[in-house]
């Protein structure tokens, strides 16, 4: 094997039952599943390579996910002592758990988005509009003309009303 020997990873008899038991529930998201497996696999003693040809993937995630596991097993053993069985297996679960990730912030703020809806909840007929109920467009082009956001299209409205691309119908304001 070439490369420095990987960071040995030891479990507690109750770590691998929790780990067990998330590979073998059938209503165990894959990613945990994987994670799970490759923690079992290296505390048989498999380095990272075994792993990654064993489960198909790539060495650099067997050596993420052994990392990740030996930096919270001193966390993991204090929990495992001092918690009942659900937060130990809370605890585990947050281990396998992804890191958030960074993405592009929003464009609009959450008071737009409420501003938003609350337009769509006014009757078209008071704000000028020639229709008797908004459709992603005319409520796109009112919200730019009060100002609320410099622009927006018709398809960023719908998403914040959940309605579907096809539909034209949003609201129909009574009163």
């Amino acid at each position: 094997m070439r490369g420095p020997k990987p960071v040995s990873l030891q479990l507690t008899s109750r770590q691998k039952k929790v780990l067990e038991q998330i590979v073998r529930r059938a209503t165990s998201p894959q990613c945990k599943v994987r994670r799970a497996q490759i923690i079992l696999m290296a505390a048989e003693g498999k380095n990272n390579q075994q792993i990654a040809d064993q489960l198909s993937l790539a060495t650099l995630t067997a050596r993420t996910w052994r990392r990740r596991w030996v930096e919270a097993s001193e966390q993991l053993q204090m929990i495992e002592s001092d918690s009942d069985e659900i937060a130990f297996r809370e605890a585990i679960h947050e281990v396998l758990r992804d890191d958030p990730r960074s993405g592009a912030p929003g464009i609009f703020t959450p008071e737009q988005i409420c501003q938003i809806v609350a337009v769509g909840c006014e009757r078209p007929a008071d704000s000028g509009r020639p229709v008797s109920h908004w459709t992603p467009t005319e409520l796109a082009a009112e919200v730019v003309k009060r100002g609320l956001v410099p622009n927006i299209s018709p398809r960023s409205v719908g998403r914040f009303l959940k309605v579907k691309p096809t539909s034209n119908l949003i609201f129909h304001a009574t009163g």
